[in-house]
């Protein structure tokens, strides 16, 4: 007869040895209750607006600020990591203003049904060795999932705020199981950043007020993720070609030289997002665009905002690809007033000074979104001032093998 496991000390070995097995990369135990400097810094961060538009923030700060709060019988936090590092160097786009960059993470299949269908493969095995109750939480519920992972001796909040590994860099997705078993906790892990600033130095939009500080009103990942309306002036031409997320503070990270390829199947990068051209998702519409993106993370911030960026990203390349000059041309006549305005940022410019002032003639007759209107009249005043444009051509068309690629 085969005498199960009792000591706590057993079962935390035991559920460490389960979810090892079923492929998690990193594997931590915290009592569930956070420390009072985890509810002081997220007050300070929601009292300073750096929140932004992501109310949900706000409205779910007590329970994110205590895991009684979310469930009164958790007594420990299983917290666990799955590696996610890419094979490339995650920055390589930046020097092909025709591509986009989408964040590593985003590249391939959504992470959040992978690691939950891993959570609860291990939660079954738990309940059915040790009956109890739990908790499965992706990143989606209100956990403040990475001071409980350094808790948990998985790694440290970096200056950039995110996790970063000693063994795995900045390459994990996380996922918690809250336990009603009483176990010992590992472990937390001290801060290894040192004087290094990477990060800080690395940010294109000077998103960090402070090390361990991040405004996210400045975050490219942020406007390009959450952010809902029309990407503000002053971070357009910082935001290069990136289309969705930014790795530039994660990616510079030194403690990344120790992270090894991800194996998992499920984070390997679908084909065509690891540069796909900014002509062809320019003009998707939004068929096209849930078809290409089943299945991914970037589905779920919908096709009007990811045109959008799209088109930011346009207007940061040189001027003179007729695709490119052709795809903001497109834009101009969209439905959505959200792409509208930023095709007229994009076309402003990398078109002429002669194709500009004859799409705002016909633009601004029939204009009335008030959002779209002030980006006529603000290309109109940048018009008239000392702006270089490119030489005047041809009105452009959308080729039609493009138009092709792009429909499903």
């Amino acid at each position: 007869m085969t005498v199960e496991i009792r000591e706590p000390g057993e079962v935390r070995e035991a559920i460490r040895a389960e979810a090892l097995a079923l492929g998690f990369d990193a594997v931590g135990f915290a009592p569930a209750h956070l420390a009072e400097t985890a509810r002081t810094h997220l007050a300070d961060y929601l009292g300073r607006g750096y929140h932004g538009d992501m109310g949900w923030l706000a409205e779910h700060a007590a329970r994110r600020g205590d895991p009684h709060a979310l469930w009164s019988e958790a007594r420990t936090v299983v917290v666990l990591g799955l590696n996610y590092a890419p094979e490339d160097d995650p920055l390589a786009n930046a020097a092909r203003p025709d591509r986009g960059t989408i964040s590593v993470y985003a590249r391939s299949r959504d992470y959040h049904d992978t690691v939950k269908r891993r959570l609860k493969a291990l939660a079954r095995r738990i309940t059915a060795r040790w009956p109890s109750e739990l908790k499965v939480f992706v990143d989606t519920a209100p956990v403040m999932e990475k001071p409980l992972a350094q808790q948990a001796g998985i790694g440290w909040q970096g200056k950039h705020t995110n996790l970063v590994s000693r063994e795995f860099g900045s390459w994990l997705f996380l996922g918690e199981i809250y336990l009603s078993l009483e176990l010992p906790p590992d472990a937390p892990e001290p801060d290894h950043c040192g004087s290094c600033r990477h990060c800080l130095d690395a940010c294109p939009t000077d998103a960090f007020p402070a090390p361990y500080r991040l405004d996210a009103r400045r975050c490219i990942s942020y406007l390009t993720i959450e952010h809902k309306g029309p990407i503000p002036h002053e971070f357009r031409a910082a935001i290069g070609n990136r289309i969705y997320g930014c790795d530039d503070c994660l990616a510079v990270c030194p403690w990344n030289k120790f992270a090894a390829v991800a194996q998992e199947p499920d984070f390997l990068p679908r084909d065509g997002l690891t540069a796909p051209r900014l002509a062809e998702l320019a003009v998707l519409d939004d068929a096209a665009f849930r078809l290409k993106f089943a299945g991914t993370s970037i589905k779920r911030t919908g096709r009007d905002r990811f045109v959008r960026n799209v088109l930011i990203a346009i207007g940061n390349a040189p001027p003179g690809d007729p695709l490119l000059l052709a795809a903001a041309r497109h834009g101009l006549d969209d439905p959505s007033p959200l792409v509208r305005g930023a095709a007229i940022w994009a076309f402003g410019r990398i078109a002429s000074h002669v194709l500009v002032e004859a799409e705002a003639r016909c633009h601004t007759l029939v204009e009335t979104d008030p959002d779209v209107k002030e980006e006529w009249e603000r290309l109109d005043c940048l018009s008239r001032g000392s702006r270089t444009l490119a030489p005047a051509s041809a009105p452009p068309q959308i080729p039609v093998n493009l138009q092709r690629e792009a429909t499903p």
